[in-house]
């Protein structure tokens, strides 16, 4: 087999990955906007009384909702539009890890004090 049928066959058998990305960037989108919906519930008192969806568990039930309708929201449209394609899987994952690391950070006191 020379080099030119080697890379004809491997055209032929790689399968998209945009569905795979789609759910991988969605969840980093996730869980940044769960972090942002948080914080802006703790500094607002017009967002606070906006997110209590359950009075015993306070803003949180709404923050946590709200922050999961957007996540699949953002994974059923990025799904519809890379189902069939092939996207840049290394840029997809770094930017996914980053908004999970940012929206990790932005959990914790020190740091969500700072907005």
């Amino acid at each position: 087999m020379n080099a030119q049928n080697a890379s004809a066959s491997v055209a032929l058998t790689t399968r998209p990955n945009g569905a795979g990305a789609a759910a991988v960037l969605a969840a980093g989108i996730g869980a940044f906007v769960l972090a942002v919906f948080a914080i802006l519930a703790d500094r607002s008192a017009a967002i606070k009384s906006l997110m209590i969806f359950s009075k015993p568990t306070g803003p949180l039930s709404g923050v946590t909702t709200c922050a999961i309708v957007l996540w699949l929201a953002v994974w059923a449209i990025l799904h519809a539009r890379w189902r069939n394609r092939s996207v840049a899987l290394a840029r997809i994952n770094a930017a996914a890890f980053a908004l999970l690391i940012l929206g990790l950070l932005l959990t914790f006191p020190p740091i969500a004090d700072l907005f």
